[in-house]
C-alpha cells in the first residue's frame, strides 16, 4: 500500500514539475539543457565510437546534463538509475564499502571500474573506493554489462563501467557552494557543506586545460549502533529488546556516535593537439577522505541514573569504533593519432599510488578516554602500460571482403604490489601513537595481456564481433608474519614466504547486432570473463585470538564466468526507446572459505553459481523540456556447487537482490530543471546461506524505495541555485548500517 501512495504521489511530482516548467517557459527564454537520450556514442564497450544502438552489449550512457540535474554526490550515485546496475551506499558519504554491481555478478572486485580508461580497482582486494571523486568532473559515464575480458582482461566479469572526465571547449570558471541537513536531529546527514571549484580554458586552439579542487564535510549521525546478546543485569534500565538479522534474540544499548566525515579531491588535466587528428593528454588526480566518530551513547543507566557502559557480556570497547582513512593519487600519459591512412593508435601509461589506507581497531581495555588498540595501513601501487592500434580495412582495400572488417589490436602490461601492516597502538584515538609491529603482509603480481576484435560488416544492417584476449598472470614476492602479542615474537610457523607462481587465461567473445529497421536493434552475444585472484586473497593470513588461522591462498586459480544475452531496443513512437534484455551467467572457481580443522580455515577455488534474468527499460521525452524513464530489473541468482560449505548449495548469491525497479521524470524548461527518481531494490542477503532474513534491524539489508527530488533555477545565465531533498517519504531501513532519513541540501551554482 505505501509503494502505490508513493507511486501516486509521485505521479502529481512529475505533472506538477511540467506544468511548472511550462509556465516558466512563459516568462523566461533562456537556454534549455538538452535531454537527448535517444543517440548517444560510447567507446567502452568496442574501444572504438559507436553510437548505442550498434554495440554489441546492452550499453547506457549518462550525460553530464543528468548528472548536474540529479544532484549526485559521488561517482557511483550517479548510476543508481539504471536497469541491471545495483548501486550499494548504506550510510550515506560515510560508506566505505560503496560498490557497483553488474548484472548479477556479486561483489564490486567482480566489475571493472574506470576512468578515462584508467583501473580504479585497488591493486590489494580489487575493490574500488569511491571517496574523493566528485561527479562535476564527469562528462558522462559510461555502461557496458556483460563480460568483457576479451577488451580489458581481469574484473570485467559483470561488465565494465568508464567514467569520462571533462574538457573544456573556452575559458570556464565554476564555483559551487551548498549546504544541508536532515529533517530530523540524529537521523541523516547533519551539517553537510559542500564547495567545488574549477577553472579551465582552450588556448590558441591547440591547448586545453583544467584544475578543479573540492571537498565534502558532514558530522554525520549515528550509523553504527550497538547490539549484544548477553541481558543487561536486573539493576541496569535504558535497553531495548529486539534481535539481530537471524531473528535472535538481542540488546540494543547504545551506538557508537556520530559518524563524520570529510573528503577532498584535486584535479589537473590537460591535452595538446600536435595536429587535428593527433593528441597528447596528461591527468593527475589526487582524492583523500577520513572519517571518524563522536562520543558514543550509551542507553544504559544504573539506579541512580549514571550512565552504564560495561557490565559482564559487555565491555566499554564496544561503544567505540576507531577511524579511518585514505589518499591516492592517479597519474597518466596517453596519446591518440589518426593521421596515417585513418589508422586509430592510442597509448596509455598510468600510475596508481595509494599513499596510505587506513583504520583503527580498538581492544579488550580501551575506554572513551584511552586505551589499547591497533592501526592497520596498506599502502598499495600499480603501473599499467596500453598500447591499441584500429585497422578499418575498408580505407585500404576498399569494397573486397576485407573492407568489411575494422580490426582493434592491443596490447596491456600492469604490475601491481601491495604491503599491509598492523601496529599496536597505546591510545587508539592517536593513529600514530604506534609501538610494536604486530602483523605484516606483502606481495606484487603482474599480467600482460594481447587482445584482438574483428568488427565484420557481413551485411549493410548486419555487423560481427569476434573478440580474444589471452592474459598472463604471475603473482611474486608474497610474504607474511604473525606476531605473539605476548612475547612480540613471531608466531609458530611464521615467517611464511610463498613460492611464485603464473597461470593464464583464454577470452573469447563473439557478437551479433542486427537492425532490421532504423529504429529496431536485435542483438545477442556470449563471451568469457576471468577475475584474478588479489594479494588480500593470496597473502593475507591472519591468526585469531581465539588460535584459529585464517589463510590466504597463493595457489588460487581465477574465477571464470560464461556468460550470454540476448535484447532487443526499439524506438516505439516518435522520441521514445524500449529495450528488453534476457541475460545467463555460469560462474566456476568462485574463491571461498573452507574449514580445513578446527583451527584453520583457507580460501580456495571450490564454488559454482548461476545467475539469470531481464532488465527491462523504457524512456520516453514527451516534450523537448520533458523526459519519463522507467525501467525494471529481475535477477534469479544461486549457489549451485561449494564443495567447502554445502548448505550455502540452492542459497540466492549474496547482496544480490531479486528485483530493482527505478522510476522518474527530467524537466528542463526555461530557467527551470526537475528531477524526481524513485528506486526500489528488494531484499538482498549477507549471509551465505541466506539466513539473515530478519527485516528493520541493525545488520538487515532490508528492501526499501526511496523518492530524491531535485530542483534548480537559473536566476542569471551565470548563476543557478538548487534544492535536493533524498528520501523525501523517511523511509526507515537498514542497509546493514542506519540508512539516512529524510534531508535537503541547498547548492549555489556560478559559472562563467
Amino acid at each position: 500500500m505505501m509503494g502505490l501512495t508513493k507511486g501516486f504521489v509521485l505521479a502529481v511530482m512529475i505533472l506538477a514539475g511540467g506544468f511548472l516548467g511550462l509556465g516558466a517557459s512563459r516568462l523566461w527564454a533562456l537556454e534549455e539543457p538538452s535531454w537527448n537520450v535517444l543517440e548517444e556514442v560510447v567507446v567502452t564497450a568496442t574501444r572504438t565510437e559507436k553510437a548505442t544502438a550498434e554495440v554489441p552489449a546492452s550499453a547506457s550512457v549518462v550525460t553530464a546534463q543528468e548528472i548536474e540535474a540529479k544532484g549526485s554526490k559521488t561517482f557511483d550515485q550517479t548510476l543508481s538509475h539504471l536497469p541491471g546496475v545495483y548501486v550499494r551506499r548504506g550510510k550515506g558519504l560515510m560508506d566505505t564499502l560503496s560498490s557497483i554491481s553488474l548484472r548479477g555478478i556479486p561483489d564490486p572486485k567482480r566489475t571493472l571500474v574506470l576512468v578515462d580508461g584508467i583501473a580504479l580497482n585497488n591493486p590489494y582486494t580489487g575493490n574500488v573506493k569511491f571517496g574523493g571523486f566528485y561527479p562535476e568532473e564527469l562528462e558522462r559515464v559510461e555502461v557496458v554489462r556483460g563480460p568483457f575480458s576479451s577488451l580489458y582482461g581481469g574484473y570485467a566479469m559483470g561488465g565494465v563501467v568508464n567514467f569520462i572526465t571533462r574538457m573544456p571547449e573556452k575559458r570556464e570558471i565554476w564555483v559551487k557552494a551548498g549546504y544541508g541537513n536532515g529533517f530530523q536531529g540524529g537521523e541523516a546527514m547533519e551539517d553537510l557543506s559542500r564547495l567545488y571549484l574549477s577553472y579551465g580554458d582552450k588556448l590558441w586552439d591547440k591547448f586545453s586545460f583544467i584544475l578543479s579542487y573540492g571537498r565534502q564535510d558532514t558530522n554525520g549521525y549515528p550509523t553504527d549502533l550497538n547490539l549484544t546478546s548477553k541481558a543487561p543485569p536486573a539493576s541496569v534500565s535504558g535497553w531495548k529488546e529486539t534481535t539481530d538479522r537471524y531473528d535472535k534474540k538481542a540488546y540494543l544499548v547504545g551506538d557508537k556516535g556520530d559518524n563524520t566525515w570529510w573528503d577532498d579531491g584535486f584535479t589537473a588535466k590537460a591535452a595538446y593537439f600536435l595536429t587535428p587528428k593527433t593528441q597528447l593528454g596528461m591527468t593527475f588526480m589526487y582524492n583523500r577522505y577520513e572519517y571518524d566518530y563522536d562520543d558514543p551513547h550509551t542507553f544504559l543507566r544504573d539506579e541512580s541514573g549514571n550512565p552504564v557502559w560495561s557490565y559482564k557480556g559487555l565491555s566499554e570497547s564496544g561503544f567505540l569504533p576507531g577511524g579511518g582513512g585514505r589518499a591516492q593519487g592517479l597519474y597518466s600519459v596517453d596519446f591518440e593519432t589518426q593521421d596515417f591512412m585513418d589508422l586509430k593508435i592510442t597509448g596509455k601509461v598510468a600510475y596508481l599510488k595509494v599513499y596510505e589506507d587506513w583504520y583503527v581497531t580498538t581492544i579488550s581495555g580501551a575506554t572513551r578516554f584511552g586505551g589499547p588498540g591497533y592501526v592497520s595501513n596498506t599502502p598499495q601501487e600499480s603501473l599499467t602500460q596500453e598500447l591499441q592500434l584500429t585497422v578499418p580495412l575498408n580505407s585500404i582495400a576498399g569494397g573486397s571482403f576485407w573492407g568489411r572488417h575494422t580490426v582493434t589490436l592491443g596490447e596491456t602490461f600492469k604490475t601491481g604490489k601491495s604491503n599491509t601492516k598492523e601496529k599496536n597502538l597505546t591510545d587508539w584515538r592517536d593513529e600514530d601513537s604506534t609501538t610494536n609491529l604486530r602483523y605484516q603482509s606483502e606481495g606484487k603480481d603482474r599480467f600482460w595481456g594481447l587482445y584482438v576484435q574483428d568488427e565484420i560488416s557481413i551485411l549493410e544492417n548486419v555487423t560481427a564481433y569476434l573478440g580474444l584476449r589471452q592474459d598472463w598472470w604471475k603473482t611474486f614476492d608474497g610474504f607474511v608474519v604473525d606476531y605473539d602479542t605476548n612475547k612480540w615474537t613471531p608466531k609458530p610457523g611464521y615467517p611464511k614466504a610463498y613460492r611464485e607462481r603464473s597461470h593464464s587465461s583464454l577470452s573469447p567473445k563473439a557478437a551479433l547486432v542486427y537492425k532490421p529497421t532504423d529504429g529496431t536493434t536485435l542483438r545477442t552475444s556470449v563471451g568469457k570473463a576471468f577475475r584474478p585472484p588479489t594479494p588480500y586473497e593470496l597473502y593475507r593470513t591472519w591468526t585469531s585470538s581465539s588460535g584459529v588461522t585464517y589463510a590466504g591462498n597463493p595457489s588460487l586459480k581465477p574465477e571464470t564466468t560464461v556468460s550470454w544475452d540476448l535484447s532487443i531496443e526499439q524506438r516505439l513512437w516518435k522520441n521514445a526507446k524500449g529495450s528488453v534484455t534476457y541475460f545467463e551467467n555460469y560462474m566456476k572457481d568462485f574463491i571461498y572459505r573452507q574449514t580445513v580443522s578446527s583451527t584453520y580455515q583457507e580460501l580456495a577455488n571450490v564454488g559454482k553459481a548461476e545467475s539469470r534474468g531481464v532488465e527491462a527499460g523504457l524512456e520516453q521525452r514527451l516534450f523537448e523540456w520533458l523526459t519519463f524513464f522507467g525501467n525494471v530489473t529481475y535477477t534469479d541468482s544461486e549457489v549451485t556447487q561449494n564443495k567447502a560449505k554445502p548448505a550455502t548449495e540452492g542459497k540466492r548469491l549474496t547482496q544480490m537482490p531479486l528485483w530493482m525497479t527505478n522510476l522518474g521524470a527530467r524537466v528542463a524548461k526555461g530557467p527551470l530543471t526537475f528531477s524526481i527518481e524513485e528506486h526500489y531494490v528488494g531484499k538482498r542477503y549477507n549471509d551465505d546461506t541466506n539466513a539473515d532474513r530478519k527485516d528493520n534491524v541493525y545488520g538487515s539489508y532490508d528492501p526499501y524505495w526511496i523518492t530524491n527530488v531535485a530542483v534548480s533555477y537559473q536566476v542569471k545565465p551565470w548563476a543557478k541555485v538548487s534544492l535536493l531533498v533524498d528520501n523525501l517519504f523517511d523511509e526507515d531501513y537498514y542497509s546493514y548500517y542506519k540508512a539516512p532519513g529524510r534531508s535537503w541540501f541547498a547548492e549555489l551554482s556560478v559559472k562563467f
